[in-house]
């Protein structure tokens, strides 16, 4: 087992990364004072995964509620989240009862948000079972559903207080969630990493073999990036929105498409080749450089194209991205491989041929 550090003062806590974790349930018991605890997941995982982790908090004395969510990004809406809520006011669940994610980004998400709203916050662990879970999306406290107008659109920064990443889940992991998965891998490389990004040119059919020394290296080596950039910037005031590398783009397919019709690093996949040859129009990546990110893409299995929704249709769902600013759309743009800059001054008859260029 490997533990890192995302350093946030007093809310500063471990990402714990190993195998067969689950059965540690030792690790989170500081964190589960009156020995009950909700785990909270969804109909895919819950029957690999669920009564291994409900007998590991009972061999600490800890007795669990479960509440089971239907798979799927289109289901990480107000509705499941009022099932969530709805099951915790039954049972009478208490402010100092935590809540347990068990899945992939959206059960971590959602949890989350009910964690930080239920009694107006109570305490949240998250064990994410997916490589996109496990680099990204359980680790800095971003949590929220998705609104049928924009996707994250309302939530909260909420920090766990523990994240335990078993890798031996990622076992049963589909192919193609493996892969979606390695998109926001690739990010890190991409927007502050280069020799990361070199190590995965070199090791990329390592990982998508499930090799488990490559998967747990890309894996720390993943989420210190991310812990690194959490602690200098919590709240996405500034560095932190480097981590949206292909986002504004891919939250915009994924709307556009309809939630859950693209993965959501199948959607980065493809943003990131948008924002990589608009780095290339704006005169920053060479289009060599452009060619050996898409090259690292398809050699992963990824989308390397967007939807044809036309550039009018791209620019309108951008407009609804978090991160627009005196109503201009910022994205983040590709200075150099290993070097991300954030930019609201994009011309548009570039992003229009941007769009055109890179759907299909």
């Amino acid at each position: 087992m490997q533990t890192l550090h995302v350093g946030l003062a007093e809310r500063s806590y471990p990402i714990h990364i190993g195998s067969s974790l689950l059965s540690r349930a030792d690790l989170l018991m500081a964190h589960i004072p009156q020995k009950r605890a909700v785990v909270i997941s969804n109909t895919t995982v819950a029957p690999l995964y669920m009564q291994q982790l409900v007998e590991s908090l009972k061999s600490i004395g800890v007795q669990s509620q479960t509440i089971i969510l239907p798979d799927g990004e289109q289901y990480k809406n107000g509705e499941s989240l009022n099932t969530i809520y709805d099951a915790l006011l039954s049972a009478h669940s208490e402010r100092s009862t935590p809540l347990i994610a068990l899945g992939g980004g959206v059960i971590g998400d959602i949890t989350g948000y009910a964690a930080a709203t239920y009694l107006r916050g109570v305490p949240f662990i998250q064990i994410p079972t997916t490589v996109l879970s496990q680099v990204d999306s359980s680790v800095g406290g971003k949590t929220g559903i998705n609104h049928p107008l924009g996707k994250n659109m309302i939530g909260a920064f909420y920090q766990p207080l523990v994240v335990l990443a078993d890798t031996f889940t990622l076992d049963t992991l589909p192919d193609k969630e493996l892969r979606a998965g390695i998109a926001e891998v690739i990010k890190y490389g991409l927007i502050r990493d280069l020799p990361f990004l070199e190590w995965l040119e070199a090791n990329i059919e390592k990982l998508l073999a499930r090799d488990t020394a490559a998967l747990q290296y890309a894996i720390s080596r993943s989420c210190q990036n991310k812990a690194e950039v959490v602690g200098a910037d919590e709240r996405e005031s500034g560095e932190r929105a480097l981590l949206n590398l292909g986002h504004t783009f891919g939250h915009a397919i994924e709307n556009g498409m309809g939630y859950g019709v693209w993965l959501h690093g199948e959607a980065v996949a493809a943003g990131t080749i948008m924002a990589a040859d608009l780095s290339h129009r704006m005169g920053w990546l060479g289009a060599d450089e452009v060619a050996r990110v898409r090259k690292l893409f398809e050699r992963t299995g990824l989308p390397v194209a967007g939807p044809k929704l036309g550039a009018e249709k791209y620019q309108q769902l951008m407009g609804l991205d978090k991160k627009v600013s005196n109503g201009k759309i910022r994205f983040v743009l590709l200075k150099s491989l290993g070097n991300a800059v954030i930019t609201g001054d994009v011309p548009q008859t570039l992003l229009a041929q941007t769009i055109e260029a890179c759907s299909a």
